[in-house]
């Protein structure tokens, strides 16, 4: 993941294996273990993206507007679909990511519909994306691992 990994080091790591129990393989103790494939994953994601602003503006242009103002908002989060994560991330895309983490595309696209709201409703704690160089993608996605409620 470069940026991020040499950015945060070992708080993602910490932070990952906490909530993934370290081991990010399926069926190693519930939902928990594949939570921090996840959390990885949505994070690389919103990186590749080019920042909360970067995600949101994709779910946007694929209609979903709505659902994305509302997890920048300080109301109630929308939720998305598996399918809504797979259109607006791409099919192949989320095989291949599923593959990285061991996970099957169905549990990646799963859980990247319940992570990536949480995740972008914490890096908008103001009801606000903010956007800017590299070094504020670096201040958000630390600020994505300190705000996520575990």
């Amino acid at each position: 993941m470069g940026l991020l990994d040499g950015v945060l080091g070992g708080a993602l790591g910490g932070v990952l294996g906490k909530l993934g129990g370290g081991t990010g393989q399926p069926g190693s103790g519930g939902q928990g273990a594949n939570l921090g494939p996840l959390i990885q994953i949505a994070l690389q994601l919103l990186q590749q993206s080019g920042g909360l602003a970067g995600i949101v503006e994709k779910f946007k242009k694929a209609g979903l507007g709505n659902q994305a103002a509302s997890w920048v908002s300080t109301g109630q989060n929308l939720p998305i679909s598996p399918d809504q994560v797979n259109q607006v991330i791409g099919g192949d895309t989320i095989s291949q990511l599923a593959g990285q983490v061991g996970l099957q595309p169905a549990q990646l696209s799963q859980g990247l519909a319940d992570v990536l709201p949480d995740l972008i409703n914490q890096g908008t704690p103001n009801g606000q994306l903010s956007t800017g160089d590299e070094a504020n993608l670096t201040d958000q996605l630390q600020g994505l691992l300190k705000g996520f409620k575990l």
